[in-house]
């Protein structure tokens, strides 16, 4: 299963964890999967219309989702997907 680092910030929500496995193929479908194991964490990480919020930095194995796919970047079981708060 794919990996997910949870920056400090929200670790919180995550149960004091700093990393999460959790299924997807896709990063929709792991952000889905993070909501079900972290309640709360989706309305963080996304906008009301399910969209990645602006200040938020995903990458999937230190490439940034914004120049692959977004959302329906792939995802191995193997990736790591790193969640980083922008910084202005």
């Amino acid at each position: 299963m794919p990996k997910v680092m949870i920056p400090t910030p929200l670790q919180a929500v995550a149960g004091n964890r700093a990393e999460i496995e959790v299924p997807g193929a896709t990063i929709a479908q792991v952000l889905d999967n993070l909501e079900k194991a972290c309640p709360g964490m989706k309305s963080r990480l996304c906008d009301a219309d399910g969209k990645i919020r602006r200040f938020l930095n995903l990458y999937v194995n230190e490439t940034d989702i914004r120049t692959l796919k977004g959302a329906e970047t792939p995802v191995g079981p193997k990736d790591e997907v790193s969640i980083i708060p922008a910084i202005a």
